[in-house]
């Protein structure tokens, strides 16, 4: 009879275990089947890892945090706009203070592809689940984690007491009711502005583009060095209209609570954020860098952005979308089918030399310090 009982218990176990194998099936995580032991090995063997990060902080922390849990690899890192990145790496000559780069938005990203700060040596294998060719850089500089779309979010409280109707276009936000109430952030230090000269750009030609840009700025009160910044006080009604993305609108509604807030979607077309990881040129622990590469692609980290107040889109295929995106309509088949990122890749450093030209360098609300 005993024997009887352990051999039904074996069985029993046999075929839990084998059903756990077929409900994990392409969904295993860093610790139960890393990419590549050796891999593991070598960055374990470094021990350090240090994290410059773009998307917002609490989003920041998990990641890191959960890839230290997961590796025992002391990581630091600090949060810094997607403008003080490059410029920070591009001073320190070929000696990167930090080894990777999360998060913000792709076009500074971009520039720093083409100023030689990033490596593209290592593909990490995770790549394979990215569901589409523009969510990875063409020469392998940077791979993406999610997508954001491009809009305003508005505080319907302050307009209806201004007796205004909310923006339904990029053009609407020239009328002259509008000026002093629209807030976007810098292009000197954020990547959001780089998105919106690109887009411009695109949608109305090279000089109308710039022209529209100049005339937008006589309605912008404040330009904020963060991308997010505009969003964080439209639910207070400091900002009546914000230019972001508006994920971070949504973090505003579900997580703060400002149910004052509307979030818009362009009519006249939008573009998106790509939100991209990379590694630094000359970076000091490099295998550890290819450890988090693989991490970042992974399910165990990009599903952290949702439970840490982060709403985008998710661009591998086998994450979990955050039910917030998709409850307030953020498809991202909404994006402009005009829109050429290859040739955004290009042109943002040009673009944007030539609107703050055009704004002749800009006065104190451009002001960094």
């Amino acid at each position: 009879m005993k024997k009887l009982l352990a051999l039904l218990l074996a069985l029993v176990m046999v075929f839990a275990l084998a059903a756990c194998g077929q409900s994990n099936q392409g969904q295993d995580t860093p610790a139960e089947k890393p990419a590549d032991n050796d891999l593991v090995a070598a960055a374990k063997a470094e021990g350090e890892l240090v994290v410059y990060g773009s998307c917002e902080e609490d989003y920041l922390a998990a990641a890191c945090n959960k890839f230290q849990e997961l590796y025992g690899i002391k990581t630091t890192y600090q949060r810094l706009s997607t403008g003080e990145v490059p410029a920070k790496i591009s001073e320190e000559n070929g000696k990167p203070s930090a080894d990777v780069w999360f998060g913000g938005t792709n076009n500074p990203y971009d520039t720093a592809a083409a100023d030689g700060l990033l490596d593209n040596s290592y593909v990490p294998a995770n790549a394979a689940h990215l569901t589409k060719d523009i969510y990875k850089d063409p020469n392998g500089y940077w791979y993406g984690i999610y997508t954001g779309l491009l809009g305003f979010m508005v505080n319907t409280d302050e307009l209806n007491y201004l007796g205004l109707e909310a923006p339904k276009t990029w053009d609407d936000l020239l009328k002259p009711e509008y000026e002093g109430l629209i807030w976007l952030s810098n292009y000197n230090t954020a990547g959001t502005p780089k998105l919106v000269a690109n887009l411009m750009i695109q949608l109305k030609g090279h000089d109308e583009g710039i022209k529209y840009l100049v005339d937008l700025d006589k309605n912008v009160k404040i330009y904020t060095k963060s991308g997010s910044g505009p969003s964080k006080n439209v639910g207070t009604g400091e900002c009546v209209i914000g230019i972001g993305f508006l994920h971070d609108g949504i973090t505003q509604i579900v997580d703060n609570g400002y149910e004052n807030v509307q979030l818009i979607v362009p009519a006249d077309g939008t573009a998106c954020e790509i939100g991209p990881v990379a590694i630094f040129k000359g970076a000091a622990h490099p295998n550890a860098a290819h450890l988090f590469m693989e991490f970042a692609l992974s399910p165990e980290c990009v599903e952290l952005a949702a439970q840490n107040g982060s709403y985008q889109f998710l661009v591998i295929d086998n994450a979990k979308q955050p039910e917030a995106a998709a409850k307030f309509g953020l498809d991202p088949s909404l994006v402009w089918d005009g829109y050429d990122f290859a040739k955004a890749a290009n042109d943002t450093k040009q673009n944007v030399e030539d609107v703050m030209a055009a704004l002749n360098g800009g006065d104190d609300r451009f002001k960094t310090e």
